[in-house]
Order: structure tokens, then sequence, then C-alpha cells
């Protein structure tokens, strides 16, 4: 099982992201500091582009 923590950086802001592989093979990806952010993808690369635009829609619903 892979467990990584790596960022993203929107707006100058430093958000954190945890991956980790799940049982079927895909990585999913979690922001800790945005409650129910998450996302997948089939390599570390795509889960990363994906929490990327996950945690800007997060942060979209949360200025709204």
């Amino acid at each position: 099982m892979v467990n990584k923590n790596h960022e993203v950086i929107i707006s100058n802001k430093n958000f954190p992201v945890l991956i980790e592989e799940d049982e079927s093979g895909y990585f999913v990806a979690t922001s800790p500091v945005l409650e129910g952010c998450y996302s997948q993808g089939k390599t570390i690369e795509e889960a990363m582009i994906n929490i990327k635009e996950a945690i800007e829609l997060c942060l979209e619903e949360f200025e709204s």
C-alpha cells in the first residue's frame, strides 16, 4: 500500500494531500484540511491532477 504525502498549490496556498493505494490498485487522494474532498486515479499523477480539480471545486463551494 502506498501512503505518501504531497501538496497542491492553488492561489499561493498549500493544500496537503494524502495518497493511498486501494485494494483495486487505484490511488485515492484526500485533502485532510478540506472535509470530504477526495478523488482518485489509475496513477499517482492522475490522482494529483484529479485532487487539484476537487480542491478547486471544494473551495468554490466553500466561498458560495
